[in-house]
């Protein structure tokens, strides 16, 4: 129990401060995150701080205990957040090996999903 709990929060804290670090650039929208986001990427220039703020919200939300729901969706966010990242670069570069490296951030946010669920078992 000890261990899990443990593994839990050092995953969760280095993937909750990744995803507060990468969502400044958006709430600021900093040059070069509008340049990726909007000119290369194509999304609108609107949705930069949406992002930045959700991430934000996500991050605080999976640092905070005993907000079951709330986790569930900041969970289910960052999946489409980073998903969604991954295949828009893709699909607008195609395969690079620079890619594979979202694939850290994925196994982050699958690690802490999963045991957070093993926390919640153990209970």
């Amino acid at each position: 129990m000890k261990k899990i709990n443990l593994f839990y929060w050092i995953v969760t804290g280095l993937f909750s401060a990744f995803m507060v670090m990468s969502s400044i650039s958006n709430v600021t929208s900093s040059p070069e995150a509008v340049q990726f986001l909007s000119d290369h990427l194509g999304y609108p220039k609107y949705i930069i701080p949406f992002l930045g703020v959700a991430k934000i919200l996500g991050a605080v939300a999976l640092l905070i205990p005993n907000l079951r729901r709330i986790k569930e969706w900041a969970y289910a966010g960052f999946f489409f957040d980073l998903f969604g990242a991954t295949y828009s670069v893709l699909a607008v570069e195609g395969f690079k090996p620079q890619t594979l490296f979202m694939g850290v951030f994925i196994g982050f946010l699958f690690l802490s999903y999963f045991l957070w669920h093993k926390k919640l078992a153990s209970i």
